[in-house]
């Protein structure tokens, strides 16, 4: 086998790359991370994640870091241009995750918590100021020139994942052509420091305006985003000045803000048709790049990290065949298709200029809402379809809800805090076959004790004896645990199962 410096090479220490990067590393595996920056970007891009992205960040062990860079969502309405609400989508109460719904964030506050969770973890190693400039791959290693302070450098690793970005490098390299949803449309985007005088809303805004669609939001604690849609004939140039800011900002009656960016960007729906070529794999804003209505831009990426890290870990770790790696485009793809079109959805509602469709439109929606309709598909991103899973089984392609218990104390005490980190198979009864590749843990057993009347619940109505979780926390499948054991097996390594031993669940 060819000597390697290091098992993977991650291109790129965004969120997405940083997330992958610890999550490998907590996994055991050695992780060169590199970024062309010093320093993690100044200023506000994304500004919102959901609660499973919260849960990600809760297993890598920086959940209460984040939270000091982060507030909870508020309820978001779309509105007419004279204030009538056309949808009014307020946070649920409770989540699969245990966390709240949404957060609104201060993103680079939270690439600080990344970087310096990487810091002190075993086995990553962070270069900055590092650029990729070519890699060249066998059927066993990935041979990578990296530009430094110092000149060029050859590094060896098993596998290279792109972060690296929308001009992605590692895309062109291998292949990914983009393909086009046709959406693209500039906004200026403001973001401002709000200071104890400032009048600001308090609950995040699209404004569906035919003569100016715009969006107001919340981001990071103490911190405001405005974005106004360029008309034709409007220059970057000319929105990005201080008196056109002063214009756009003047109807909110805000008070005094503290301006941090200016800026104006085109926001597209674009997907990349291959995410794998051999050992090299293209995630976040690399494989797909989302409008920002729905606020899952950077959420599709963290789950990418998620669902790749685990599944380069059994391979490495010898668990699996490099067939589960295909499952990677197979499972996620499907998942980003479905948040950027929900987004471009909800981009077209705001988007409309021509006065009289946008008084259809109001009226329309009006009605929707008056007959307790909702004009929009489900917010929720949908279940896995195909991949690592036992389709067809009860729950299985969705996060496996975490319970959680208060300590005597009154603070929250959640499941996966408890568990390992690698895959589970919780069962009622005992497994009586070989289990490879995950840990059997009793329903009975001690440490399921605060969350057993949870978790027997949810196996009771679906009608299941055992459930295997896979590690980035999604179901693999229910049902009894013998099938289960079988079945994972099988998806892990497809060729060490007799096809005359396959049982269903």
């Amino acid at each position: 086998m060819d000597t390697v410096e290091y098992d993977v090479l991650v291109s790129g220490l965004g969120p997405v790359g940083a997330t992958l990067t610890g999550l490998l590393a907590k996994r055991g595996l050695r992780v060169l991370a590199i970024d062309r920056e010093i320093a993690p970007h100044p200023l506000p891009r994304a500004v919102h994640f959901d609660h499973e992205i919260m849960r990600i960040f809760q297993g890598l062990g920086v959940a209460g870091a984040v939270l000091d860079h982060a507030r909870a969502m508020p309820d978001y309405e779309f509105r007419t241009a004279n204030g009538d609400v056309l949808i009014h989508l307020p946070p649920q109460p409770d989540t699969p995750s245990a966390w709240a719904m949404g957060y609104m964030f201060h993103q680079p506050g939270l690439e600080a918590v990344l970087r310096a969770a990487l810091d002190n973890t075993p086995n990553a190693e962070v270069r900055l100021g590092c650029r990729l400039e070519r890699f060249e791959q066998t059927s066993s290693t990935v041979t990578a020139t990296i530009a430094t302070p110092q000149g060029e450098r050859a590094v060896r690793a098993r596998y290279i994942v792109g972060c690296d970005g929308a001009s992605s490098l590692v895309r062109e390299a291998i292949g990914g052509d983009l393909f086009s949803y046709g959406f693209d449309e500039p906004w200026l985007v403001i973001d401002a420091r709000v200071v104890a005088e400032s009048r600001v809303p308090e609950i995040n805004l699209q404004i569906c305006d035919p003569a100016r669609p715009t969006t107001c939001v919340l981001s990071g604690p103490s911190r405001h985003r405005w974005e106004f849609m360029l008309l034709a004939g409007e220059t970057p140039e000319a929105m990005m000045t201080d008196e056109t800011i002063a214009t756009l900002l003047a109807p909110w009656n805000c008070g005094p803000l503290e301006i941090e960016r200016k800026a104006v960007y085109r926001f597209h729906g674009l997907v990349a048709q291959r995410w794998r070529s051999g050992r090299a794999f293209i995630a976040g804003d690399a494989a797909h790049q989302t409008p920002p209505f729905a606020g899952q831009g950077m959420c599709a990426g963290v789950r990418d990290a998620a669902n790749l890290a685990w599944k380069l870990s059994a391979v490495l770790a010898g668990d699996a065949d490099e067939t589960l790696l295909d499952t990677y485009q197979v499972e996620r793809e499907p998942h980003a298709r479905a948040v950027i079109e929900l987004a471009i959805g909800m981009g077209r509602v705001v988007c409309t200029l021509d006065p009289d469709a946008a008084a259809a439109r109001d009226a329309h929606m009006l009605a929707l809402r008056e007959a307790g309709m909702s004009p929009l598909p489900p917010t929720a991103p949908p279940p896995l379809a195909d991949g690592c899973i036992v389709a067809g089984s009860p729950g299985a392609g969705l996060p496996l809800p975490q319970p959680i218990a208060e300590t005597a104390g009154g603070r929250p005490r959640r499941m996966d805090d408890e568990l390992p980190d690698d895959a589970w198979l919780i069962s009622r009864t005992p497994l009586q076959t070989p289990l490879v590749g995950a840990r059997f843990i009793d329903l009975d057993a001690e440490v399921l004790a605060p969350f057993r009347p949870a978790l027997a619940a949810w196996l009771e109505a679906r009608g299941a004896e055992a459930v295997l979780v896979r590690p980035d926390r999604y179901v693999f499948g229910t049902g009894t645990p013998a099938s289960l054991a079988m079945a994972w097996s099988k998806s892990l390594t497809p060729s060490a199962v007799p096809p005359e031993k396959e049982l269903t669940c």
